[in-house]
């Protein structure tokens, strides 16, 4: 493959003429000189009026294989940047590079600080398809001239790339809150939403049982697109089930003065308030067909018009929604507009729940502690066997943490503030205990107790065939269906710890023949 360099006939350094040139360093010259470094062809830009002659005599004295071309570079001004890199940019649309067949080498030693500049822009953007080539005079008396040939591809740099994979790893570590985290999905899940929040800025939808996390780990994202400089608005939120009627629209798209009964004055909107920030839509499925239509057009325009207005509003807005709905469901149910998901669901996270990662209870439980000793300015801490105690029963199946982390987060705070003298003990953790059970015991979606969901599945006969082992075993499966999105997600409830050893897992198929066992289809189980 051959070697051709490009760049500049240098008006200072190269033209020197006189006899005593050879004791003098000329950068074009010394490219020609390195034993490692063989030059078949030199692209001489030359500004207009200036001859190299000297200069290509002596490159073919030094250096015969190296042929040399010149191409006139005609700028009124060599220091304005735009008429500089306006002339180098037509030089590389009009030059016929074959990148099959040569390697290219941009030289930025020579010429104006603004056309080295150019240079490198034009080369990182690959209008130059090459790296950059970088000359220099000889270190020490009797030294050779030296030179670096820079590859843009940083990741080649092991320096850089330790940097950058520092960096990477810091804004993941930013991303789960600081808390090591044992579950491989939820490490993975948050791997990809760290490298897809640094290279995009469409919409994101993040999916999961109330208590996930959603909120939290939307916040965590936008201090991210912070530091990235992708964002330099607020971050908004809003909890989409909380919004009714015409209150809906007005809080989201803002209203003028007497759009409906009661709007005396002119409202802005959350939308208008997320210009250059971020919008953060939880349990977006809750919108109604208006809403829904005006955000779909919010997003694909970055305009809006409020409630009982003609004009427009301009709103550039990263969106984040949050769903604990099944919004493909929706869709086919004509509850959710199936073009506005095409829209949200490029990029789509569902978090895991607590019951599902139990190994990340532990650390957890010390972040929640922290958290809120940091809050009352008082340090708790537990005492050895209460921790394990409680760890105990986190870990087990009887904790189904319907709740997820909103349920674990209440008990630190229950159990730290009833503590004497700063120490949770055992007693304090029986007590946690009994009332989360209680909780989960009075707060199942299913009112019906476990014999009537297999009576209202099976039938009585079918119910009264079966042995209490399977009974029971086939009532606690049902419970845990109830409260899933999905018979996938019930599956890794289920199936948490049996899963780890396997290197694959189909959670939606495995619990769907242990179902039909009982002649019962997923979507009953789950009360679709």
């Amino acid at each position: 493959m051959k070697t051709v360099v490009i760049g500049f006939y240098g008006t200072s350094l190269d033209r020197i003429s006189n006899r005593g040139r050879w004791t003098r360093w000329r950068p074009t010259v010394s490219l020609t000189q390195h034993d490692d470094l063989l030059v078949d062809r030199l692209e001489l830009l030359c500004p207009v009026g200036e001859s190299p002659r000297t200069l290509i005599a002596d490159i073919g004295q030094v250096s015969p294989e190296t042929s040399v071309t010149t191409h006139p570079f005609d700028v009124k001004d060599a220091w304005d940047f735009g008429e500089v890199f306006a002339a180098l940019y037509d030089f590389a649309l009009s030059y016929s590079f074959d990148p099959d067949n040569e390697r290219y080498l941009v030289h930025l030693t020579t010429g104006t600080h603004v056309a080295q500049i150019c240079l490198f822009l034009l080369t990182e953007s690959g209008y130059f398809p090459g790296a950059l080539l970088q000359s220099g005079p000889p270190r020490g008396r009797g030294g050779q001239p030296t030179y670096q040939v820079i590859d843009l591809d940083l990741s080649r740099y092991d320096l850089i790339a330790q940097r950058f994979e520092a960096d990477r790893q810091r804004r993941v570590g930013e991303l789960r809150a600081g808390i090591a985290t044992k579950n491989k999905g939820f490490n993975t899940l948050i791997d990809r939403i760290e490298q897809v929040a640094g290279a995009s800025t469409a919409p994101m939808l993040l999916s999961g049982p109330t208590g996930v996390g959603k909120t939290h780990l939307a916040r965590r994202i936008f201090a991210l697109k912070r530091d990235l400089g992708q964002l330099s608005g607020d971050l908004v939120e809003v909890n989409c089930a909380t919004l009714r009627g015409d209150q809906a629209m007005s809080t989201l798209f803002g209203h003028d003065r007497g759009a409906f009964t009661g709007a005396t004055t002119a409202r802005r909107g959350l939308l208008a308030g997320a210009h250059r920030g971020l919008l953060f839509l939880d349990e977006i499925g809750e919108l109604g067909a208006d809403e829904q239509a005006m955000l779909l057009t919010a997003i694909e325009d970055k305009r809006f018009s409020p409630l009982g207005s003609e004009r427009r509003v301009d709103s550039d807005f990263q969106l984040i929604a949050g769903t604990n709905r099944d919004l493909r469901a929706a869709v086919r149910d004509g509850r959710f507009r199936d073009d506005l998901l095409a829209r949200i669901d490029l990029w789509h996270f569902e978090l895991p729940p607590l019951a599902a990662r139990r190994e990340d209870i532990a650390p957890n439980l010390d972040h929640e502690l922290d958290r809120f000793s940091r809050a009352n300015q008082r340090r708790v801490t537990f005492n050895a066997e209460a921790r394990r105690r409680f760890l105990r029963f986190a870990l087990s199946a009887e904790a189904t943490w319907a709740n997820n982390f909103r349920d674990l987060g209440a008990a630190v705070t229950r159990m730290a503030t009833l503590a004497s003298a700063g120490r949770i003990a055992v007693g304090d953790v029986n007590e946690e205990i009994a009332r989360l059970q209680s909780s989960w015991r009075s707060t199942e979606p299913d009112v019906a107790a476990p014999s009537e969901r297999l009576v209202e599945l099976l039938g009585d006969d079918a119910v009264a065939e079966l042995d209490l082992f399977d009974r029971a075993q086939l009532a606690a499966v049902l419970s845990v269906c109830a409260t899933s999105r999905s018979l996938a997600a019930a599956g890794r409830v289920l199936f948490a710890e049996s899963r780890k050893r396997k290197t694959t897992t189909n959670d939606a198929d495995r619990l769907r023949k242990y179902l039909a066992r009982f002649g019962i289809d997923g979507k009953s189980a789950l009360g679709a």
